[in-house]
């Protein structure tokens, strides 16, 4: 058996493709939304990815049969890896084999191959994959269909519209993420239907839609949550600090007194850009829960890199036990993105906040500690840690009425290619904040 260019196949050497692709991606993928890693070390993630799925794409028609289709129902990294090498392959056997692993595939499969379908060129999506779309299919397919023509700019109001009222919560937010990605127009009743729902997946996506469209019922909607104390309030805590109205930031500020929302309230604070948000991180880095989470969301208001100095070095860390009547035995120990933040170290900071607060405005935004500009979000895009680049990124799409949108979440080519795009285009698409000029 030979691959396409007629050298015989090595069996082992496409097995560790497969294995070092799949290991790869899984780096890759976690890089996304890492404090401590920026665009340019993800690219250096993603060569190696891209030179694992090259190797499988080489083998041909033999490999993807025989190495391939088995892999798409194993674990996740390796779905992923093996339906990337397949929607890459130049012959049609490629995507139509993932296309035909789809109506049999179990939800955590689904996921996977979502995820290479979202990674893939839209030229390698199935033209048939809307006929998935059909009344016996799974909620979560549906959903995984929709995302992928949204992601893509393939919906249409024909293939989106009927979603948007589906009883599942799911697969009406995929319907509107869809809509909202083609700047498809949205009937007020079925967006106010949506910004009704009690479930938060299809109550966020039904505010995202509803603000690239203009409405302001999503905003209101958007205050109203943030007000009402409930978790799965992340999103509106975010939208309310960059909406940068000065009643919703003195409301976030009221809200660091709840615990529970403290974390999400340090996260959306982060992107205010304001000084009394910074003058609160203050306060709370003397609180070891939230000490990093305080450090991280002042640093991206002044400037300032907690490390050195500023920051207290992992050796210096309290690591003894709690007592076992304070420890929480149900606590989520899976590792989580924040987990590597460095650890601020309270004085050092305090003194140099007390200098550097008398050259900031407390009337003005900052970011990075310099003024707060469309040109400085931009710019922004390129030099921050990966995981604050997804809401960097979703304020340059609010405040363009989703005309500007850099996916950070596909792989870097893609993500420079829109970056270029919106250097493009006049800056006064989106030089305002977004919750101005809504209607309704």
């Amino acid at each position: 058996m030979t691959t396409p260019t007629g050298a015989p196949l090595r069996w082992d050497i496409h097995e560790t493709h497969l294995e070092e692709a799949a290991f790869r991606w899984s780096q890759w993928e976690k890089a996304l939304d890492a404090p401590d890693f920026t665009l340019e070390e993800v690219a250096e993630l993603e060569e190696a990815v891209a030179a694992h799925v090259d190797g499988l794409v080489l083998g041909g028609e033999p490999v993807a049969t025989r190495l391939l289709v088995p892999a798409l129902t194993e674990d996740p990294e390796r779905i992923v890896a093996a339906a990337l090498a397949l929607l890459g392959a130049e012959a049609e056997y490629g995507p139509a084999l993932v296309l035909a692993a789809l109506p049999s595939a179990e939800p955590p499969a689904l996921a996977a191959l979502q995820r290479a379908l979202e990674l893939s060129p839209a030229s390698s999506i199935p033209t048939s994959l809307p006929s998935l779309l059909g009344e016996d299919t799974v909620p979560e397919r549906l959903a995984l269909v929709l995302d992928t023509l949204g992601v893509h700019g393939l919906a249409t109001a024909p293939l989106c519209t009927p979603f948007l009222t589906h009883p599942e919560p799911e697969v009406a937010a995929a319907a509107l993420r869809a809509v909202s990605r083609a700047r498809l127009p949205l009937e007020p009743a079925l967006l106010q239907r949506a910004l009704d729902s009690r479930a938060p997946v299809l109550r966020d996506a039904a505010i995202l839609a509803g603000l690239m469209g203009g409405h302001r019922a999503a905003w209101t909607t958007c205050q109203a949550v943030a007000n009402s104390h409930l978790p799965g309030g992340r999103l509106p805590l975010l939208l309310l600090a960059m909406g940068g109205e000065e009643r919703d930031m003195k409301r976030l500020l009221e809200l660091l007194s709840d615990e529970k929302l403290r974390p999400d309230v340090l996260w959306a604070l982060g992107f205010s850009g304001r000084v009394a948000a910074a003058d609160a991180c203050v306060e709370l880095l003397r609180h070891p829960p939230v000490s990093a989470l305080a450090g991280e969301a002042f640093s991206a208001i002044t400037g300032l890199i907690i490390a050195e100095q500023y920051a207290v070095a992992r050796e210096e860390e309290d690591t003894a036990l709690p007592p076992l009547e304070e420890e929480d035995l149900d606590a989520d120990l899976t590792s989580k993105p924040e987990d590597a933040l460095p650890l601020p170290r309270p004085q050092a900071i305090s003194e140099w906040w007390g200098e550097a607060r008398q050259r900031m405005d407390v009337k003005h935004r900052y970011l990075s500690g310099q003024p707060f500009t469309p040109q400085a979000l931009l710019e922004a895009l390129t030099t921050a840690p990966m995981r604050r680049r997804h809401a960097l990124a979703l304020d340059l799409a609010l405040r363009s009425r989703g005309a500007v949108q850099v996916p950070t979440r596909a792989f870097v080519p893609q993500q420079l290619a829109a970056w270029k795009a919106a250097r493009a285009a006049p800056g006064a698409s989106w030089s305002r904040p977004f919750a101005e000029a809504l209607r309704g």
